[in-house]
């Protein structure tokens, strides 16, 4: 059982938003690493206190490059001044998508290998939210413990919030189904999926679309927007069958290049997802609900923290 003395809550720094809401959930401090950038570009780190005989808890999202080194030179460095253990909540994992190679493709499966990095950093536990795939849980040799945290529930209040009426979930694809009929499950409406094929890295096909969303609003679920492509496909595929409005709903806005262009210019005004991808807040398109209080209560259990 940990006390909340005992703790020392850092983050890497894209991520430092949404670990000070953690920090909040939690009723301990945020500790701001010290930084400074050399001339040259090499980036100097220090605990601003005494770390050792601590509990480390790393919030740290890695969506490029320097994210992910970031969180690794956190890891390691609580390791080299002999934290009491090192835990680390990964709210959105870079290169998820990419979790498998085609045989004969000579391509690099980076969702797992640069998984692998993050946990030859020793640390004792790393959680993870709404995974594109679950396989990454799985890349070390059993010495950590790992977590795949859902936010169905949050998902759900947010939809509820909005005072949707009327409204039916769909999957862009039937291997999002599953995950799809959970949040129907838990707001009690019905679901449906579209058939979607890729065809290159970031291109793919939207074919037809049951008739159940004919009359009512369609809100199409995904873990991700990235480009957006599949999804303005399935819009279209929506309105086509017969559905009178159209949201959208991901938990990881990652939005990139001129997507929410694409997206208002196809008369969608309604985005809801997390704050788990760094800059990720409520304005104009999107609507956006936190995962903090889910990262404190998984916190509070793992750790047993006391009050």
């Amino acid at each position: 059982m940990a006390s909340k003395k005992n703790i020392i809550l850092i983050s890497n720094h894209c991520s430092e938003p949404l670990a000070r809401k953690v920090a909040t959930q939690l009723g301990i401090p945020f500790t701001e690493m010290l930084t400074k950038t050399f001339a040259d570009g090499e980036v100097h780190h220090a605990f601003p206190k005494e770390i050792a005989g601590k509990h480390i808890v790393i919030i740290g999202s890695t969506p490029n490059d320097a994210a992910h080194q970031e969180l690794m030179d956190l890891i390691a460095g609580a390791r080299y001044w002999n934290a009491l253990s090192v835990n680390v909540v990964i709210p959105f994992l870079g290169y998820s998508t990419m979790e498998r190679a085609k045989p004969g493709s000579g391509e690099i499966p980076k969702g797992i290998t640069r998984t692998r990095q993050i946990f030859r950093t020793r640390p004792d536990y790393v959680a993870f939210i709404d995974l594109h795939s679950e396989a990454v849980l799985h890349a070390h040799a059993g010495e950590i413990s790992t977590q795949h945290l859902w936010t169905e529930q949050y998902a759900a209040e947010k939809i509820r919030e909005l005072k949707l009426q009327d409204y039916v979930l769909v999957s862009p694809d039937y291997g999002f189904s599953k995950r799809v009929a959970r949040l129907a499950g838990i707001l009690d409406c019905p679901h449906t999926a579209a058939n979607k094929d890729r065809y290159d890295v970031d291109k793919t096909i939207v074919g037809q679309l049951s008739s159940a969303v004919k009359g009512k609003t369609a809100i199409i679920c995904d873990d991700m927007i990235r480009t957006g492509g599949s999804m303005l496909q399935t819009v279209e595929r929506c309105m086509e069958a017969g559905a009178v409005g159209v949201a959208i709903m991901a938990t990881h806005l990652v939005l990139a290049g001129n997507s929410r262009e694409r997206f208002k210019e196809k008369g969608i005004h309604c985005i809801i997802g997390a704050d788990t991808y760094p800059e990720t807040h409520t304005d104009d398109l999107r609507q956006v609900y936190s995962v903090a209080p889910l990262i404190a209560e998984e916190l509070r259990s793992y750790l047993r923290i006391k009050k």
